[in-house]
């Protein structure tokens, strides 16, 4: 997997709910300000001018937005200008993929994943999702995900196996140019450290190999590596998250 392949497919994957702003696509959410539910990312052979990065800034700014890029490096045409700006990479997400097979993690006892479709089961998802990333404590919307299962995506629900209680959710996205990003793996706290968000990503990373796809992940720099690592997963990059905070 080469590493502009990702930014091909993270690109595709916002392109029909993006907005374009001279050499960059800008995803919005209208629902969240939470800054990874909200970015640009620079179209194929990028050399943004400092006008480009200010119409950016105006654009996210008057959506109430923070101005924030993801993009994997290097890539100098878009530093130069971005730090010119002055935005700042306030960090780096570690990019990781399969790298010879997949292997499945211990059993978390007294839980179970299962692939869910319904919308019920969407709405606790993303109720999951919601409370496990510190989301405000609103009706869950589960219209992304229906929309991302039509389009080919996958969406996993942890349950406790007595109570059939939602404990932990991730889903991977529709497949760009053979490629899927498994994201928005969350556990509810009062459930973690059991075992529960590796079991989501390998249920869903054994899915998505299934059907012919090759997923990847991004992970943050605070987040133990090790966690993927036992399931098959190896470093390959990163991915900037470069930000502009206001001044």
């Amino acid at each position: 997997m080469e590493l502009r392949d990702i930014q091909s497919c993270l690109r595709a994957g916002i392109e029909s709910r993006s907005t374009k702003v001279g050499p960059f696509l800008v995803l919005i959410n209208s629902g969240s300000d939470n800054p990874f539910s909200n970015y640009a990312v620079p179209t194929d052979g990028a050399a943004p001018t400092s006008a480009d990065v200010t119409a950016l800034i105006d654009f996210c700014t008057s959506r109430k937005r923070l101005p924030r890029l993801e993009y994997v490096r290097p890539a100098p045409a878009v530093d130069a200008p971005l730090a010119a700006a002055g935005f700042d990479v306030a960090g780096t997400l570690t990019l990781m993929a399969i790298e010879t097979e997949l292997t499945p993690p211990p059993d978390a006892t007294g839980y179970e994943i299962r692939l869910v479709t319904s919308e019920p089961e969407l709405r606790q998802a993303v109720a999951t999702q919601n409370t496990a990333y510190g989301e405000p404590d609103t009706e869950p919307n589960p219209g992304g995900l229906v929309r991302a299962i039509a389009e080919g995506g996958c969406v996993a629900l942890a349950v406790a196996t007595a109570t059939g209680a939602p404990t932990g959710a991730g889903a991977y996205t529709p497949p760009q140019g053979g490629l899927v990003e498994i994201a928005g793996v969350g556990v509810l706290p009062e459930h973690r450290r059991r075992g529960i968000g590796a079991l989501v990503t390998w249920r869903l990373s054994a899915e998505a190999i299934r059907l012919g796809h090759q997923p990847f992940l991004q992970v943050e720099k605070d987040e133990p590596l090790r966690v993927y690592q036992r399931i098959g997963y190896r470093v390959i990059g990163e991915m900037a998250d470069a930000r502009r905070v206001a001044r």
